[in-house]
C-alpha cells in the first residue's frame, strides 16, 4: 500500500504540473474575438440554397446573450457536411463577438452548437460510475484517464507543432503513460515491472513495423483527418509521415498495456501457487495465457479501426469498386498499416511479457517489491 500511495502521489504531482503548464501556443495570429454562449431565438434560412445533399449560403439568426440582449448572428454553410451546422429556435449556440463588444449594425458569428453542458454531464456520469464500481481502483483509473488527456494535449501536441519528431514524442508519451498507469495499478512490484517491460517491447516493435511497412506501401500520412489544414494553420514544416507513425503507436498503446498487465498478473498468480516453477514453466504458462486473449484483443483493434472508416467502405461498396482497386487506394492502405501493425505489435506483446515475467518471477531470493 505504501508503494501504491507513493505512485499515486507522483501521479498527482505530475498532473498538477501539467495543469499548470501552458496550453499549445498558436503559430499564427489568433482570433481576438471572444466566444460566448447564446440561445437561438429566430432562424432565417432564406439565404440558404440546396444543391444535391449539401447546402450553401448564409443562415441568419437572432440570438439571445446571457445578459439578455438579442443580437443578429450569421452562420455560413459551405457545402461540407462534416463541418457545416444548422440551427433551429431553442438551440444553444457558441457565438463569436468582437473583443470590445458589438457596435450598432454589427453582427455576431455563430461558430457551433454549445455542447459542453451535455459533455460535462456525460463525463460526470462516467466518473461517478467508475468510482462507484471500481472503488479506489476506479478513482486511480479516473486520475490516469485525466493524466493521459493532459499528456497528449500539453506535451505531445505542442511537441509536434514545435517541430520535434512526432514519432519519438509519441513514443515518449506512451512510455510515460504506460509507466504511470501500470505502476499506479500494480505498484512498484515485479508484476508491474514485467508488464511495463513487455508493453514497451511491443511498442518498440510496433514502431519499427510501422516505419518499414508504411514506407514500403507508400503511405505518407496525408490521409489523416485535417492533415492539410495543419499545414495551412502555420505548420508547413511538420512531417506528416512522422505524425502518422506516432499516431499508429499511440492508438494501439492502450490495448498493448492492457494485454501486458493481463499476462503479467497471470504469471504472478501461477508463481504464487507454485514457487518452485522455473523460467521455462512460467514462460509456458504466460504464453498459454497470451494465446487465450490475443484473438479477442486483435479483433477488438480491428473493430475499433473499422468504425473510423465505415463510411469509406460504404462509398466503395455503393460505387461498385472492386476489392483489388480499393485495397490499393491510399486511404485504405493507411488503415491497413494502422490495423495490422497495431495488431502485430499486440500479438508480440504476449511472448515479450511472458518472457519478462518468467524471468522476473523465476529469480530466486528476490523481494516482491522494489
Amino acid at each position: 500500500m505504501k508503494i501504491n500511495a507513493t505512485a499515486c502521489a507522483i501521479l498527482l504531482a505530475a498532473t498538477a504540473a501539467l495543469l499548470a503548464a501552458p496550453s499549445p501556443k498558436s503559430v499564427i495570429q489568433g482570433d481576438s474575438r471572444r466566444k460566448v454562449r447564446a440561445e437561438v431565438v429566430e432562424v432565417d434560412d432564406s439565404g440558404v440554397a440546396t444543391h444535391g445533399v449539401v447546402e450553401f449560403g448564409t443562415e441568419r439568426l437572432k440570438v439571445k446573450l446571457d445578459d439578455g440582449r438579442e443580437v443578429l448572428a450569421y452562420n455560413e454553410l459551405r457545402g461540407q457536411l462534416e463541418l457545416d451546422k444548422k440551427f433551429k429556435p431553442g438551440d444553444t449556440a457558441l457565438v463569436s463577438l468582437p473583443a470590445d463588444g458589438l457596435d450598432d449594425g454589427e453582427t455576431a458569428v455563430a461558430c457551433d452548437h454549445w455542447r459542453l453542458g451535455w459533455g460535462w454531464a456525460l463525463f460526470a456520469c462516467f466518473a461517478a460510475f467508475l468510482c462507484w464500481f471500481g472503488g479506489w481502483s476506479g478513482v486511480r483509473a479516473l486520475f490516469t484517464f485525466f493524466f493521459s488527456c493532459l499528456v497528449v494535449w500539453k506535451f505531445l501536441v505542442p511537441a509536434a507543432i514545435s517541430g520535434w519528431s512526432a514519432k519519438w514524442s509519441a513514443f515518449l508519451a506512451v512510455a510515460v503513460l504506460t509507466a504511470t498507469i501500470v505502476f499506479v495499478v500494480a505498484g512498484l512490484t515485479r508484476k508491474g515491472v514485467a508488464a511495463f517491460a513487455g508493453s514497451m517491447l511491443g511498442v518498440i516493435a510496433s514502431l519499427g513495423l510501422a516505419e518499414f511497412f508504411a514506407r514500403a506501401m507508400r503511405v505518407d500520412g496525408a490521409t489523416m483527418p485535417f492533415a492539410q489544414q495543419v499545414l495551412y494553420a502555420g505548420c508547413p514544416g511538420v512531417d506528416l509521415f512522422d505524425i502518422f507513425l506516432g499516431a499508429v503507436i499511440l492508438a494501439s498503446s492502450g490495448a498493448v498495456m492492457d494485454l501486458g498487465m493481463d499476462i503479467s498478473a497471470g504469471v504472478e498468480e501461477v508463481h504464487r501457487h507454485n514457487k518452485s516453477l522455473g523460467f521455462r514453466d512460467l514462460f509456458a504458462s504466460g504464453a498459454r495465457i497470451g494465446r487465450a486473449v490475443v484473438g479477442t484483443m486483435t479483433t477488438t483493434l480491428l473493430l475499433a479501426y473499422s468504425g473510423g472508416y465505415l463510411t469509406l467502405l460504404m462509398k466503395f461498396a455503393a460505387e461498385g469498386t472492386k476489392p483489388a482497386d480499393f485495397l490499393n487506394s491510399t486511404l485504405v492502405g493507411a488503415e491497413i498499416v494502422k490495423t495490422l501493425v497495431g495488431s502485430f505489435g499486440l500479438v508480440l506483446v504476449a511472448p515479450f511479457t511472458a518472457m519478462t515475467a518468467a524471468f522476473v518471477f523465476s529469480r530466486p531470493g528476490r523481494r516482491k517489491t522494489f
